[in-house]
């Protein structure tokens, strides 16, 4: 492609290092899309003939169809996509394939395809997220009435429906969600037209290029169009944060599945066993998952690395970009595919949770309340109850198996039938109404307004 201004051909080692069609091939479908889009702005400005346009187009289709079905052989001595599939179709219709690369550069032409990739991929992975969401919103409903400790520093704290916890990640994933359609609205500038830096003296119509490709912006700087990469490093920044609530909900699996917890099965189709021990069944995706959270994390960190001390405008180390945006894209949308279908066949074990839940110190903070309630200053009450935890510590028995009259004399308000209802985990979620707290009553709103948003 710039045998004209070299006397020696390149390296064979620099073909190697250099050549990306090994990775970038898979942006083929949006490479074709958007030169069939420049073809017909060039026919438009009079370079093509509408015959030319016409067989450039049906070549370029037909190119399509045979990459499509794995016919198609790619050649790393073409360097990239974009050389293999403007070859090809010069190779079949001579000189009018030669035309296309009119008033366009490989710079503004893989910054077209890579947004047009992103775009695309966006739609699929918030897909993926609502599966994801459904599947966690249809788990907690099977286990709607089901109650378990509620952990901070991995310490038993209040009690909670287990739906409640579930629905916590929903909420995350949703935010996910908006953040790739943020993403999506930062894609939407199309870059054709910008050229290598400075666009071209031949001036094509780049609003109708920007309307058939579905661009609702054409980019106002060439500079910018082809130097710049903030869209990509963003996209990258929101899969890591989808990855840390992947990884943090897989944290919570490992531990629930755990014979310390007991509290959640999951399916023999999503758990491995051991080469030596016969009786493990380990939590394999989950584990998996927390691991591939750190490739998420460097992919990121590795793109923003070579962006960072890049002058304008485009630079040869921009080509790092596709690896990374592949491989966290893959990623994403193959933790977020397992994690549904493992939730799908996960279930709970009601009666393990319900007697961790049963830890009468789970509602030490709802006796303190009951004294503020009588008119005790929360502070105070706080030393209070805590003393009576020490006390029972002391002594080896549970919070609510101390003597009446010992309640009675830390607060005169404790009475045997006051402490009894206190004691009760279903009083105890009842009275959590607040919006946002996990009574079943909000629960079972939240869980609607997640299916009807859901479907």
């Amino acid at each position: 492609m710039w045998k004209g201004r070299f006397r020696q051909a390149p390296s064979s080692l620099l073909k190697s290092y250099s050549e990306s069609v090994s990775f970038d091939w898979r942006l083929y479908r949006q490479d074709i899309r958007g030169s069939i889009a420049h073809a017909r702005a060039l026919q438009k400005a009079g370079i093509l003939r509408p015959d030319e346009f016409g067989e450039i187009e049906r070549t370029l289709r037909t190119i399509k169809e045979e990459i499509d079905d794995g016919r198609f052989v790619f050649d790393p001595e073409l360097e990239d996509v974009h050389m293999n599939i403007e070859a090809e179709l010069t190779r079949r219709i001579g000189g009018t394939g030669a035309k296309l690369h009119t008033a366009r550069s490989r710079n503004d032409q893989i910054a077209l395809d890579l947004r047009l990739y992103l775009r695309d991929e966006t739609e699929v992975l918030r897909g993926a997220i609502v599966s994801f969401q459904k599947a966690l919103v249809d788990l907690a409903e099977r286990h709607v009435n089901a109650h378990a400790p509620g952990y901070t520093h991995l310490q038993r704290a209040q009690p909670i429906f287990i739906a409640h916890h579930l629905l916590a990640y929903v909420e995350m994933a949703a935010r996910d969600s908006d953040r790739l359609r943020d993403c999506a609205a930062r894609l939407d500038q199309m870059p054709l037209g910008a050229g290598a830096i400075a666009g071209s003296t031949i001036v094509l119509d780049r609003e109708a290029v920007a309307r058939e490709l579905g661009f609702s912006a054409v980019a106002q700087n060439s500079i910018d169009a082809v130097s710049d990469r903030d869209f990509a490093c963003e996209l990258l920044s929101a899969l890591a944060i989808l990855g840390m609530h992947l990884s943090r909900l897989s944290e919570d699996v490992v531990l629930w599945s755990s014979a310390e917890f007991g509290y959640l099965e999951l399916s023999d189709r999503h758990t491995t066993g051991s080469s030596l021990m016969p009786q493990k069944k380990n939590p394999d995706v989950a584990e998996l998952t927390r691991g591939k959270t750190g490739r998420l994390y460097g992919n990121l960190i590795s793109l923003l690395t070579t962006m960072k001390g890049l002058p304008l405008a485009y630079n040869r180390d921009m080509q790092e970009d596709k690896e990374a945006i592949f491989d966290s894209v893959d990623t994403a949308k193959a933790a977020l595919q397992i994690f549904a279908e493992m939730m799908e066949g996960a279930r709970f074990r009601e009666d393990v949770m319900a007697r961790a839940a049963a830890d009468p110190n789970l509602l030490a903070t709802d006796l303190a309340d009951r004294l503020v309630i009588a008119g005790v200053p929360f502070r105070q009450a706080h030393e209070i109850v805590g003393k009576l935890v020490s006390l029972a510590a002391e002594r080896n028995v549970s919070l609510d198996e101390l003597d009446p009259e010992e309640f009675m004399d830390a607060a005169p308000v404790l009475t045997p039938q006051v402490v009894r209802e206190v004691f009760r985990v279903d009083n105890a979620l009842a009275a959590r109404r607040a919006p946002g707290a996990p009574s079943s009553v909000n629960i079972a709103q939240r869980l609607a307004y997640w299916k009807g948003v859901l479907a």
